[in-house]
């Protein structure tokens, strides 16, 4: 089973909305998140470092948002803050603009209406570890009931550290919508405390964790209410389909958007009047304030041609920071 938000991630249009870096409860040594986002306060929106609500806005219409996933950190100890981003994005889309939120704490009957009255569609439990097993009778099967009264769709959110039947349980039992198992991986994160806990990389693999997966498979994998979340799929489809949804909407005249939705043009250090010298259409070129971007086939030509001595064709993401993929000089 898929549920819609992950539907919609699969498309490539969630948008990704980191809202708090701390995360009080509890110091997994499996959190993956990088030095520039663990235990801070800034908001980021994909790429992008909030400022306003603006920023917000202009990344979800870059990249023609159908919803956005709320993430940190823990998104319910900064409530106020994720509350004003759900109604925020509701106003702005509309009540199509599907929402669903990660956290790693019950958080209780106020936050659940607090939630849902801004606009919340699905929250996303993720039980501690140590509790997996001993949570029926607790307030982790409580929240669920909680959630959904309140309006929400509760469902769980694991990492595929190892199977855990009672997560089948609530399933079956109807208290909660379904559960994702996203395949354990290692990230720049969490890679020291991956590997002093005992985990290592599967040969030939960049991220997912040695025997993650089989055991995970063959005890949940059969569930209709379970999906299984590949770091493969994360990467070449997820990611790659929304750089592609970006790359459509900023792509200018000259830009080639290649399979990986990446953007590929030419870029030459020389006054601009040898462009227009050279017959170049006004379209094919941007001047920057210290260099000449242009379509990368025309500058490749002439280079070769020798109307021009130098210059070099460039790949970049669509995102906000414009991350160099790679660069190849011509000369």
């Amino acid at each position: 089973m898929i549920s819609e938000g992950c539907e919609q991630c699969a498309k490539g249009g969630k948008m990704v909305m980191f809202v708090y870096g701390y995360c009080d409860q509890r110091d997994c040594f499996y959190c993956p998140l990088g030095e520039n986002r663990k235990n801070v306060t800034d908001v980021y929106a994909n790429e992008r470092l909030v400022e306003d609500d603006e920023d917000v806005l202009t990344e979800a219409h870059r990249m023609d948002a159908l919803g956005t996933s709320i993430t940190g950190g823990e998104p319910q100890e900064a409530l106020d803050r994720t509350c004003h981003y759900l109604s925020l994005l509701k106003d702005e889309f509309g009540e199509d603009h599907h929402t669903h939120l990660y956290t790693g704490i019950t958080g209780g009957r106020e936050n659940m209406r607090r939630l849902s009255e801004a606009g919340l569609d699905e929250i996303r439990f993720h039980p501690p570890l140590e509790l997996w097993g001993e949570m029926h009778g607790t307030e982790w099967e409580e929240i669920l009931y909680i959630a959904r009264e309140e309006g929400l769709t509760p469902a769980f959110e694991i990492p595929g550290i190892r199977p855990e039947e009672e997560f089948l349980d609530f399933l079956d039992e109807g208290a909660a919508d379904f559960c994702n198992v996203n395949e354990f991986e290692m990230s720049d994160g969490n890679y020291r405390r991956m590997q002093e806990a005992g985990f290592e990389l599967q040969e030939g693999h960049m991220s997912a964790v040695e025997g993650s997966r089989e055991g995970i498979l063959e005890v949940m994998g059969d569930h209709e209410k379970v999906y299984f979340c590949t770091s493969v799929f994360k990467d070449a489809a997820q990611h790659r389909r929304r750089l592609k949804r970006m790359a459509r909407n900023v792509r200018r005249e000259f830009d080639d958007v290649t399979d990986d939705g990446t953007l590929v043009y030419g870029k030459t250090w020389i006054d601009p009047d040898r462009l227009e010298y050279l017959g170049v259409p006004e379209e094919f070129y941007t001047v920057k304030s210290d260099h000449v971007e242009v379509a990368w086939w025309l500058l490749e030509e002439m280079v070769a041609e020798g109307d021009l001595a130098e210059g070099e064709i460039v790949e970049q993401y669509p995102t906000y920071d414009g991350q160099v993929v790679e660069r190849t000089p011509l000369a």
